[in-house]
Order: C-alpha cells, then structure tokens, then sequence
C-alpha cells in the first residue's frame, strides 16, 4: 500500500474512540491490574504481543504502580493482511515462564485465535497463571476460546485501524481508534 492508498484509508474512515477516550481506557486498565497484581508475593512477568500490542504496552506499563519484568514475543494470524491465517510464531519470550504469573498485553480480543495459542502455550510452558489485558474486545456475535481479563474499549464487528491495529500494515501509530470504510474493506 502507498503513502498516498493509507491516507485515502484514514480520510473515509469512521472515528470509533477519540483518543481521549482511548486515554481513559487505559488510565482505568492501570488502577485495575494493579489492584488486581499489586499485592503479590512475586512480581509477574509482562508480555507484550508483537507488533499490536507496543502501544498498548507503551501506555500502560509506565502506569503500573508495582515491579515487573517486562519481555515479549510475537505470534500472529495476520501478517498486514485483512484476513487470519494461522497462527505463526515469530519469537517466543526470552524470560521464564514456569511457575510465574504471567499478564500478556495486547491491542485487540478480535476471534480469539492468537491470543487463545499464547495463553494455552504459556501454560503448557509452566505458568502459574496467565492473565490477558487487551485495548479493546472486538464483538463478534460469537463465543471466542479465550476471554481477556482486562478490557478497555468494546469495538464493533468491523475492521479497524490505530492505536497498535493496522490495515495492511500502516496506522498503528495513530491515537484514536477507527473503522475502515466499507467499501474499502
């Protein structure tokens, strides 16, 4: 896609959250996952989901008033196209994982396949727990294998663009969070 086709893609396409309100999603995710960690004996190992989930994870983390390790790793369906595939695994995390509390930080819940294999895989790794926070839950009209612990913003069922989603590859960046037209879906 050209500079010129992305740009074309964010002039039609519908605002779904300002970024203000994107802003407050995150402020409110803070105060409850560290409610929720805050008070354990150890402190959890944070996994950031590739390429998705850096803004999330570079909002959010500097908010969490507990200690934490920070690693990531990078499993995805979509490789900057508008349809999943299966689920490849780019890198894996470098830190352990067996016996630790785990909170995996990604963009979106969309079906539920990537984010279901990291949490099956971290288990199956050793994990002593293995909790979720995504940005937003996209509503699908249907049940998913996994269910996010920390939700920030509900999406409609459309493909959306900003705030670490893509389409095709360009608007990760953005700060507000927004539908692409439908004809150009």
């Amino acid at each position: 896609m050209t500079p010129a086709e992305a740009r074309r893609i964010l002039t039609r396409a519908e605002l779904i959250h300002s970024a203000e309100a994107v802003t407050r999603a995150i402020d409110r995710l803070a105060v409850d996952i560290t409610e929720r960690l805050a008070g354990d004996d150890d402190y959890p190992l944070v996994l950031t989901v590739m390429g998705g989930g850096v803004f999330f994870a570079g909002q959010v983390l500097p908010k969490l008033a507990f200690p934490l390790e920070c690693d990531y790793l990078h499993a995805t369906r979509y490789r900057n196209t508008l349809q999943g595939q299966g689920v490849a695994w780019v890198a894996t995390p470098r830190a352990a994982v067996r016996d630790r509390r785990v909170l995996v930080l990604d963009d979106i819940l969309d079906e539920g396949i990537t984010l279901a294999a990291i949490k099956d895989r971290l288990l199956d790794q050793g994990a002593r727990d293995c909790l979720i926070a995504v940005l937003t839950d996209k509503e699908i009209g249907a049940p998913k294998p996994v269910e996010a612990d920390f939700v920030g913003l509900r999406l409609p069922d459309r493909y959306v663009f900003g705030c670490g989603m893509d389409v095709r590859g360009a608007w990760r960046n953005l700060p507000a969070i927004y539908a692409v037209a439908e004809a150009a879906s």
